[in-house]
């Protein structure tokens, strides 16, 4: 393991109580979307070492998100002290704290109010810290390193945080770096990190926790920075100095815009009166539940081989499935379609509205287990260096 001196965590917009990212500011180098997404493909460059500059909302757009969280802040409010609960359940409730570890970025607003649930609905010491985890890449192990070493939380008493599973990439990649990071801490004479993936939706089956199997609009997986500190995904490329933690942009430009605190409170409000539900809650790993999760993993699959073959994709990493995953298409990559399973339904408004603005075809597909799906367009020839 290697030495602690010189980080720092961050906490962007929100208070330092409600989030500490373990991120290193960089500089940004901004590319266009398109020269992005041509890179990508053409294997020039990991998405994971180049960024974009993150667009300042539409008023239209902004209107939406308000909309969305009106309409579920009391929803999202009984479902993160849901978990709540059943973390409290499984981890126990002592003087210790629990530390949870969400997912940068789309992981950061659970993970915030769920401190606030278990602090103040459970009465339990808690500590949040973000961190970056990169699909091929795997998850930062300096700021795994900094929580249990030089924080010094226990690692038993340690919960992976995530808004939504859709294909489960990322709780694979999750499961193989905590198998490669507990056999260093194994060889070091050191207690392993358990294995415990909380989310709020659960589309794809793959979470070890999670307050619903829906596919809705969780308000916060429909802005990017601006509801989420306003940090930028995380980034690893050569200006992240060796031994730092994973990389970010802080986007102070979008400061007049930015949503991240008055969300948590939106939400939060709503906690009043939910004591009940973190008392009342038990141990996730019940018959129904795994049994449950099972038929929405093997529905998702079912359901990826088919767009696969209508769409002719022949990279899954294309077909992006779910509301929140089909919104960072359509905000953070180049588009090809968008499928919806309704288009009247109020939860894909947003992303018909992103849709007519980028010029991009709708399918209504009835037969999708979820709301929404986006899928990247496969770049021509032409495109190609």
């Amino acid at each position: 393991m290697t030495s602690m001196i010189g980080l720092t965590p961050i906490h962007g917009s929100y208070c330092p109580d409600d989030c500490q990212f373990l991120l290193t500011p960089i500089s940004p180098r901004f590319l266009s979307i398109e020269e992005k997404e041509r890179r990508i493909q053409t294997g020039q460059a990991h998405y994971s070492e180049m960024i974009h500059r993150e667009a300042a909302p539409s008023a239209r757009y902004l209107s939406l998100f308000d909309a969305l969280s009106d309409r579920y802040a009391q929803r999202l409010a009984q479902e993160v002290c849901s978990l709540a609960g059943r973390l409290l359940a499984d981890i126990g409730h002592s003087q210790a704290p629990i530390g949870l570890v969400s997912l940068a970025r789309a992981g950061t607003p659970v993970g915030a109010l769920l401190r606030r649930a278990l602090v103040g609905q459970g009465q339990q010491p808690c500590e949040h810290y973000s961190i970056s985890i990169i699909r091929d890449r795997g998850i930062d192990t300096q700021a795994l390193d900094y929580i249990l070493d030089t924080v010094g939380l226990a690692p038993e008493r340690l919960v992976f945080i995530d808004a939504w599973t859709a294909k489960g990439v990322i709780t694979r990649e999750l499961r193989a770096s905590l198998a490669r990071y507990n056999a260093e801490r194994k060889a070091a004479g050191k207690s392993p990190v358990p294995v415990r993936l909380a989310v709020i939706s659960d589309i794809g089956g793959t979470a070890d926790y999670s307050a619903t199997f829906d596919d809705y609009a969780i308000p916060s997986g429909v802005l990017n920075a601006t509801v989420s500190g306003l940090v930028s995904r995380s980034v690893v490329n050569d200006q992240v100095p060796a031994g730092a933690f994973h990389g970010c942009v802080i986007h102070d430009d979008l400061a007049e815009h930015d949503r991240s605190h008055a969300f948590l409170d939106q939400v939060s409000t709503h906690f009043t009166g939910l004591d009940s539900s973190l008392s009342r809650a038990t141990a996730t790993a019940t018959a129904t539940a795994t049994a449950e999760r099972a038929r929405q993993r093997q529905s998702m699959l079912t359901m990826l081989d088919t767009l696969a073959r209508d769409y002719q994709v022949s990279d899954i990493n294309h077909i992006k499935p779910g509301i929140a995953e089909a919104t960072r298409v359509m905000l953070r990559r180049v588009p090809a379609l968008l499928l919806v399973r309704d288009k009247r339904h109020p939860d894909v408004e947003h992303l018909l509205l992103l849709a007519g603005e980028k010029a991009v075809a709708v399918v209504e597909r009835p037969d999708m287990p979820f709301h929404a799906c986006s899928i990247i367009k496969t770049l021509t020839a032409e495109a190609r260096p």
